[in-house]
């Protein structure tokens, strides 16, 4: 079934864009995974497209992912077709007083060339380590901002079609949008930003990136924000309340730094941080009441 699959894939792609048993610790930022049956890496949302078809004519699963810096892939590995939204389907457009990005850019390349074009809008997107169509799916933001807050439409795959969901059609919310509570691939993004002069749009993202590395642990892998903001608290605070700070399973520990970040130490597993996640949740909600939600993916067979 697999050497059908890649038969079928070689027609419509190159050799070099798809790869066998590829280790996914290579393509997650908490460096923990095993390894994706075939993992393709498609340059155009036709080729996207066409893969997620051709798997699921087949009878197989399909994943879809970006740069994996919210995802947490089991040891197991990924059967079936991983289709990574990468470099090759990354391009970025500036039209007028608007920006436009297929999904593989990264959110920190899109806000890059922004300042560039001197416009604003996007300065907290600018350390956030995930790409454009994980970002738009989720609602992503930082220090107040959100992709909400500028976008003008999404480019969706809807039942093997591109459809163009405007803003209000979106449903976005807290790190929610109708395409991740759907499962619905974001293809690309456009944004309507505004003027600015460069230096000083470049100076906020300078002070942003500042405050970040003051507060997270960007010296170890992780996936970023492990838990979702519960209403009416912060998840770092309730972890670290709850004495956790620190708290290790094998690689894997609660950081020092910011509570809630689990990051990878070393040598981590998956069965590491999953085990780390269920605990600190076990233990906040023993301590407070509150049960943390993960904001990481988790996929994969044990």
């Amino acid at each position: 079934m697999i050497d059908e699959l890649i038969r079928r894939l070689r027609a419509i792609a190159l050799e070099e864009q798809i790869l066998q048993n590829e280790p996914l610790a290579a393509h997650t930022t908490m460096r923990v995974g095993g390894a994706a049956d075939v993992f393709f890496l498609p340059d155009s949302a036709l080729q996207t497209m066409r893969a997620l078809e051709i798997a699921r004519e087949m009878g197989l699963p399909a994943l879809l992912m970006g740069n994996g810096s919210n995802l947490i892939v089991r040891d197991g590995g990924v059967r079936g077709l991983v289709v990574c939204l990468g470099e090759r389907f990354a391009r970025v457009r500036v039209e007028g007083e608007e920006i436009s990005a297929q999904a593989g850019a990264s959110l920190a390349r899109v806000a890059a060339v922004a300042q560039e074009a001197g416009l604003s809008g996007l300065e907290f997107a600018a350390g956030i380590p995930g790409t454009l169509g994980g970002g738009v799916a989720m609602n992503a933001g930082a220090y107040g901002g959100q992709l909400s807050d500028a976008l003008i439409e999404a480019r969706v795959l809807l039942d093997g079609r591109e459809v163009a969901f405007a803003r209000e059609e979106m449903e976005m919310g807290y790190r929610t949008t109708l395409p991740l509570k759907r499962g619905l691939p974001v293809l690309s993004a456009r944004f309507r930003l505004t003027r600015d002069d460069p230096a000083a749009i470049l100076a906020r993202m300078k002070e942003l990136n500042a405050r970040r590395r003051e507060k997270q642990p960007l010296n170890f892998p992780s996936a970023g924000s492990t838990f979702k903001r519960p209403e009416g608290h912060f998840a770092g605070a309730l972890i670290e309340a709850a004495g956790l700070k620190g708290l290790r399973v094998g690689g894997a520990q609660v950081s020092e730094k910011h509570a809630g970040f689990i990051v990878n130490r070393g040598g981590a597993t998956a069965r590491d941080v999953l085990e780390l996640i269920a605990q600190v949740q076990a233990r906040v909600q023993a301590h407070a009441g509150v049960l943390l939600e993960t904001e990481v993916r988790i996929v994969g067979d044990d």
